[in-house]
């Protein structure tokens, strides 16, 4: 199987820049379903969820059928199911796929689906050893006034794409407020859409009755701050100096405030920013929060940031179950994490880390493992790197150009 050997210690320098962001990517391609004709995507990122994505979009026939097979292997297959419901009247679709942590449930989908009049057949039948989901709606969506039980960021997009279409107005209630669902809300505007909040917690979508978008106004990928913030942390750890271009500072700002608390030298412009490694940095406290808070996917680079930084560090996941159980793999490069619940570890440091075989458990945790690689001593050999793939533009070829040691097997 593909893996990455990684050689640590090396210093990094020169400049990076950020690719297109996959989160907002997937629903911008989703939305497509809801277009007379197919819009102009620029700037997506070539990783491997664009490509299951683009892959899922075209497998789907006149009748709204997918192709069961890619559908199961990706989180982010459950995005196109409201469109194709709504444009449709009628869909089948699995249990979306993905990581370890990506299994996780589409309540808020189905829930959602029902207050806009669709009836869904329980409970799901199985093909295969696969869970498939049939909704319908032949005589067409209503709008509804529906409220998210908990902040849902693909809840949110796939109920704000589905409402497009409907009969009658949307009002969604404690909405995510991340900067995806406001550039998926303004790409569909600039196309025919009718949708306002976007980026606050209520949002109203005016439906149009099963017309679909006339626009043909191109999507272009905004820089992925997810990628961006890990690139800082890289560079605070491993880099003289380290310029990140293609980055949206003030969607980063939770962590470059963390980054900055800890002792990281940071300059930022409207886009770029400057870090550079300094000699010693202090232990900070961080807890993961729905945006514009820490975010989630933020949190396994930053604890390889911690085995690092002087003192002790709390790392508090609140948003996830099982998001620290990649620490176990970092004890063993030589970390000192102590877990205290499924919730909350302790980091002390600093700690040397040392070359270890890794398996990639999910992306974020996998690009954790290659942080500590780069800045560990002697070889790594990390593995499942997919999983790396799925949400990173040829990330090796980047490293090397910095100069780091890795090379793909």
């Amino acid at each position: 199987m593909p893996h990455f050997l990684i050689q640590g210690g090396c210093a990094l320098g020169g400049e990076i820049s950020v690719s297109g962001s996959k989160n907002s990517a997937l629903p911008a391609l989703a939305s497509s379903l809801l277009f007379k004709d197919k819009p102009e995507f620029h700037q997506l990122p070539d990783i491997e969820d664009i490509k299951r994505m683009n892959e899922l979009i075209s497998s789907i026939d006149l009748e709204g059928k997918m192709d069961m097979e890619i559908a199961k292997r990706f989180r982010a297959s459950i995005l196109p199911v409201g469109p194709i419901l709504a444009r449709h009247g009628v869909v089948s679709f699995p249990h979306p796929g993905g990581c370890v942590i990506g299994a996780r449930p589409i309540d808020v989908f189905l829930s959602g689906w029902e207050a806009m009049g669709a009836k869904i057949k329980t409970p799901a039948k199985t093909e295969g050893g696969n869970l498939i989901y049939e909704a319908e709606a032949k005589g067409g969506l209503k709008g509804a006034d529906y409220a998210f039980k908990t902040q849902s960021v693909t809840g949110t997009e796939g109920m704000m794409m589905t409402a497009v279409l409907a009969k009658g107005g949307t009002t969604l209630r404690n909405c995510a407020m991340e900067p995806e669902i406001t550039y998926l809300a303004d790409f569909l505007n600039r196309n025919g859409a009718r949708v306002t909040g976007a980026g606050t917690t209520t949002i109203h979508i005016e439906g149009r009755e099963g017309k679909l978008l006339p626009g043909r106004e191109p999507f272009v990928a905004p820089p992925d701050r997810i990628e961006a913030g890990t690139f800082l942390i890289l560079g605070a750890l491993a880099a003289d100096e380290l310029l990140i271009k293609n980055i949206f500072p003030e969607e980063v700002a939770s962590l470059t405030a963390l980054l900055k608390e800890a002792g990281v030298e940071i300059t930022q412009e409207k886009n770029f920013a400057l870090v550079k490694k300094i000699k010693k940095t202090k232990a900070v406290h961080v807890k993961t929060k729905e945006y514009p808070g820490f975010a989630t996917d933020l949190q396994a680079p930053f604890a390889v940031f911690a085995t690092q930084a002087e003192g002790q560090s709390l790392i508090h996941e609140t948003i996830f179950e099982g998001r620290l159980a990649y620490t176990a793999d970092l004890n063993r490069m030589g970390a000192n994490i102590s877990l205290m619940d499924p919730h909350r570890a302790i980091v002390s440091g600093p700690t040397p880390l040392y070359g270890r075989k890794l398996e990639s458990p999910d992306l974020r945790a996998g690009l954790a493992f290659m942080i500590a690689a780069l800045i560990a001593e002697g070889e790594s050999q990390i593995g499942n790197i997919y999983q790396i793939d799925r949400g990173h533009e040829r990330i090796d070829e980047r490293l090397r150009a910095i100069g780091a040691d890795i090379k793909r097997i």
